[in-house]
């Protein structure tokens, strides 16, 4: 069954890395997850790190690691502004898990409630979802 189209922009500080037109828009909020159709009303959002997935239809998903940003509904359009939006099979887990251990040291050595706590705190948000979506990815690989 198709569904309506509307517009979906991602764009990160390097440039626009998806513009296109979609059926839904599937990412995570600070308060959970969302799914964005057609006809959507106005939204303004915090976005968590997560899989971003852009449905172009039901078999045609682009799929994109996200990390934190924003997301704002409006005029059957969705713009996602993110510090990073990338290809998930270009993920290294080895690397994400040097990152999370070198997160997690910053994280501890940090005074509680310092600006070095909530840097490190969201470094090891973002690198946790981002190493979930690289080992998700090499096990759907290996079967």
């Amino acid at each position: 069954m198709a569904r309506t189209t509307f517009t979906a922009e991602v764009l990160t500080p390097e440039g626009e890395v998806f513009n296109g037109e979609v059926e839904m828009v599937s990412t995570r909020t600070s308060v959970g997850s969302i799914g964005i159709l057609a006809n959507h009303a106005p939204l303004l959002g915090m976005l968590e790190p997560t899989e971003l997935r852009l449905y172009r239809s039901e078999s045609d998903i682009v799929a994109l690691a996200q990390g934190e940003g924003y997301v704002q509904v409006g005029d059957n359009r969705v713009l996602i502004l993110v510090e990073e939006a990338v290809d998930p099979s270009t993920l290294n887990a080895s690397e994400l898990q040097e990152k999370l251990r070198t997160a997690e040291r910053e994280l501890e050595a940090a005074d509680a409630g310092s600006e070095a706590a909530r840097v490190a705190a969201r470094d090891k948000r973002r690198t946790e979802a981002f190493l979930r979506l690289a080992q998700a990815g090499r096990a759907s690989a290996e079967h």
